[in-house]
């Protein structure tokens, strides 16, 4: 597909750094994933919405993994990019890390993938410039979004055809610990 324009990548980098306080914590005491999940929306929002030059709404969040725990008091960095282009789509991955500003310790703490959508000012999806990939970690995770819009067309197709069997039902009841019963 041939874009009249293109753009590099470090032209949609954002990032964010917030003080993490005892009012976003969970009840174990831990920063509380869905104030994460806000600030995640928010950075690739604003990493979807510069390098289009269009408001961007969030069409899916393809996978957020929580991989360390965030404690208050902690440096929360959030760094945004765009790493595909469609038509009028993006997917934008973003890296949270955690300092310890006492330490000096950083941690990888989440990493997730964003499908944002361009909107023109009539609300309509607006046609996105170009990805210019310039680096071997560009288009490294441009492959990946390659194969994770594979694994979601797969995924979708397979719900699609899905039917259900009384036989299918025993060999889940062998393998798994469940019961099925439909109700009548």
């Amino acid at each position: 597909m041939e874009k009249s324009h293109y753009k590099l990548v470090s032209s949609s980098h954002v990032s964010i750094t917030q003080l993490m306080l005892p009012t976003h914590t969970n009840f174990s005491g831990k920063i509380h994933g869905g104030y994460l999940l806000s600030l995640l929306d928010q950075v690739a929002f604003a990493s979807a919405s510069k390098f289009s030059g269009h408001y961007c709404v969030t069409a899916s969040v393809d996978r957020v993994d929580f991989l360390n725990p965030i404690e208050v008091g902690e440096l929360v960095t959030l760094k945004a990019a765009v790493n595909y282009v469609g038509n009028s789509s993006m997917i934008v991955g973003v890296r949270v890390e955690a300092e310890n500003i006492q330490t000096g310790t950083v941690k990888h703490c989440n990493s997730s993938y964003f499908t944002m959508v361009a909107k023109d000012s009539n609300g309509k999806n607006a046609v996105v410039p170009g990805l210019q990939l310039s680096t071997e970690e560009e288009i490294k995770r441009f492959i990946n979004c390659l194969k994770q819009i594979d694994l979601r067309a797969a995924r979708d197709s397979h719900e699609l055809t899905y039917t259900y069997s009384k036989s299918e039902s025993a060999s889940l009841e062998k393998k798994y610990p469940i019961r099925i019963k439909l109700l009548e």
